[in-house]
């Protein structure tokens, strides 16, 4: 699952590393939220030979998918998600599948560590564990509403944790190397089935996963200070019962990974 994720990189950084022109000025992102604005690059479609012209595109779009299909969108459920391992055949994103693959520029992701009675535990700051910019796998949908206007939206595609973080959440979000990015824009020659070997989880040791405190249960609270190492009292207690049990283990074993 991926609900909560931050983007600090500079709008010269986040280009670069997206193979973009120039993009508008944004600031440093480190709580965002379902609903809120995402910026999402797609293939910018074909270009007339000699065109310099950058073969993607920027866009923001609300974080929550909503299908053409939609009639009311008060019956309908936040997709903030899609499991990648079924989005090619789901009605509400097959389309997007298949047309309108996107690029979500982050600079690492939050996940909450489940309890046994399904609440909310410690949450993590999962980054890059070598630092910069990872690119999620998403897809965009605009929708017309009723009363004219479109609205672009979009959803994360997540798939199973691998076995770094398989220990705070079963999911995580997909990740695209920047090797497949032009790969996986390709929606006009590249179809579903010939995408679907990057739909995997990241390679173990990519990410690292650093308990933080509560602070970042709130959107309001988008601070850099959120994102410092902090060990709630019950998750910090856990450990040194498992020394207890085990006097001759070292302080680098009780290491999360």
């Amino acid at each position: 699952m991926c609900g909560r994720f931050a983007l600090t990189a500079t709008p010269d950084q986040t280009a670069a590393f997206l193979g973009l022109g120039e993009i508008e000025d944004f600031p440093a992102r480190y709580n965002i939220a379902p609903t809120q604005p995402i910026l999402a690059v797609l293939s910018a479609g074909p270009r007339e030979p000699g065109s310099n012209l950058p073969d993607r595109m920027a866009m923001l779009v609300r974080w929550g998918l909503i299908p053409a299909w939609v009639k009311d969108t008060r019956d309908f459920p936040l997709l903030f998600n899609a499991r990648s391992e079924e989005a090619a055949g789901k009605a509400s994103f097959k389309a997007a599948m298949r047309h309108r693959r996107a690029l979500v520029p982050a600079s690492g992701f939050y996940e909450w560590k489940k309890q046994p009675n399904g609440r909310k535990g410690q949450p993590y700051w999962v980054r890059p564990r070598q630092g910069g910019l990872v690119a999620f796998a998403a897809l965009v949908e605009t929708y017309a509403e009723p009363g004219g206007s479109e609205m672009d939206t979009g959803a994360i595609l997540t798939t199973n944790a691998n076995a770094d973080l398989a220990g705070i959440h079963e999911r995580m979000p997909v990740v695209i190397g920047p090797q497949d990015f032009a790969r996986w824009l390709d929606c006009r020659n590249q179809e579903p089935r010939d995408v679907a070997d990057l739909l995997r989880p990241a390679d173990p040791g990519f990410f690292e996963a650093i308990p933080v405190s509560e602070a970042v249960n709130k959107v309001a609270n988008s601070e850099p200070s959120i994102q410092e190492r902090h060990v709630a009292p019950a998750a910090a207690a856990e450990p040194e019962k498992a020394k207890r049990r085990n006097p001759g283990a070292s302080d680098d074993q009780m290491t999360l990974f």
